[in-house]
């Protein structure tokens, strides 16, 4: 599967972004799905994740309540609906799929928020 992600931009602080990633090849609906931020000089860090049908979500401490991840298979398409952003939300975000242990990576949206 290969994945494009989107939605990325700049915005203010309480402010709302939504990503997108888009996901071309076979059995979408077979992957989990989710998604992975870096900051500047910071190690990649998980940010929320869907598993195969939808039925679970999992989210980091740090995005709980502020964001939300939703899949529509008809699309093959994962969402990242952020709200209340924060400048500590600044970071260029990864979407993945996942069969298992095997992980496929999009590239790279630039999310950067002001205060």
């Amino acid at each position: 599967v290969q994945l494009q992600a989107s939605g990325g931009g700049s915005g203010q602080a309480g402010g709302s972004l939504r990503l997108s990633c888009a996901a071309s090849g076979r059995s979408f609906s077979t992957y989990g799905m989710g998604w992975f931020r870096q900051a500047p000089g910071k190690e990649r860090e998980f940010v929320a994740a869907i598993n195969w049908n939808g039925s679970k979500t999992y989210y980091a401490d740090s995005v709980k309540a502020r964001f939300t991840i939703s899949r529509d298979d008809a699309r093959n398409t994962v969402y990242l609906q952020m709200t209340s952003l924060k400048p500590e939300d600044t970071a260029v975000y990864y979407c993945y799929a996942h069969i298992g242990s095997v992980y496929n990576w999009g590239q790279g949206t630039q999310v950067t928020v002001s205060s």
